[in-house]
């Protein structure tokens, strides 16, 4: 029945070159199992915000937990799926961008239904509940919390499992540009995990791709509002709005974190 619901240009499809467990991926179930749950992504993200504060309310007067090696571990591992759910989804977001173009690698939900992507479209939707996970080595290790990584983990997770619910246009885009970035986040977490000093510049290189993340997606949401119209590029107005609302607050909670972090008159005095 889902499949009836999708129009999908055979020649969106790119040549297979898939392996069985991806190739047997039920995505209609998964679809299905997304439909029925999806609002349970805003019961986890209230959860996840009690029980974050929660516990920084307990640590208070209590002494750190020294979490380096399952912090380490964890990194890791979400290093290595970023790495290959990366590698699985751009394989078919290129072959869009390279045979179709711009518009048509937006707005094909292909990547949704094809065997070599549609598996880790799934699993990428379902990383987001996660990484919650990443927030509470912040506040065991009373390290300090702010605003935009909390406010980033409580609103991906409930757009990610709407958007993929829906077969959201642009999600392809939003998965392929998000694991990248996340496999270079997650690997420097797990270095400075294991204990070793990473530059500086390292870190301003991490944000500044998170800016220009959101840009593109900015960006992407202009063009879709004007392409909506258009039978292959359709969305619903709730998930256009609170994606463009999530990625300009975002863009704009990475800019003044990037000024207040490494170009404040303070930090530039320890530059010189």
């Amino acid at each position: 029945m889902l499949d009836m619901e999708v129009n999908i240009d055979p020649s969106d499809l790119q040549p297979l070159g898939e392996y069985d467990f991806e190739k047997n991926f039920n995505h209609l179930g998964a679809r299905k199992w997304m439909e029925e749950n999806w609002q349970k992504s805003i019961i986890f993200s209230v959860i996840y915000f009690i029980l974050v504060f929660g516990i920084q309310h307990f640590m208070k007067e209590r002494r750190p937990f020294n979490l380096r090696a399952p912090m380490t571990l964890w990194s890791f591992n979400l290093t290595l799926f970023s790495f290959i759910a990366a590698c699985r989804i751009w394989k078919q977001m290129a072959f869009l961008l390279l045979t179709k173009g711009f518009k048509q690698s937006v707005c094909s939900k292909s990547v949704h239904v094809h065997p070599v992507s549609k598996l880790w479209m799934y699993l990428f939707a379902l990383s987001k509940l996660v990484e919650l996970g990443d927030t509470l080595f912040i506040v065991l290790r009373k390290k300090k919390l702010i605003f935009v990584h909390w406010y980033h983990h409580f609103f991906t997770m409930i757009i990610a499992w709407w958007g993929y619910k829906d077969m959201a246009v642009g999600m392809g885009w939003n998965a392929a540009l998000n694991l990248v970035i996340h496999c270079f986040t997650y690997f420097y977490y797990t270095v400075t995990a294991m204990g070793i000093r990473v530059p500086r510049s390292l870190a301003m290189l991490l944000t500044t791709a998170q800016m220009v993340q959101m840009t593109g997606f900015v960006i992407m949401n202009i063009f879709i509002f004007f392409w909506k119209d258009d039978k292959l590029c359709q969305i619903t107005w709730p998930v256009l709005l609170l994606s463009s609302v999530l990625y300009t607050t975002l863009l704009a909670l990475f800019s003044n974190f990037f000024l207040k972090t490494y170009l404040s008159s303070t930090q530039k005095s320890k530059w010189n």
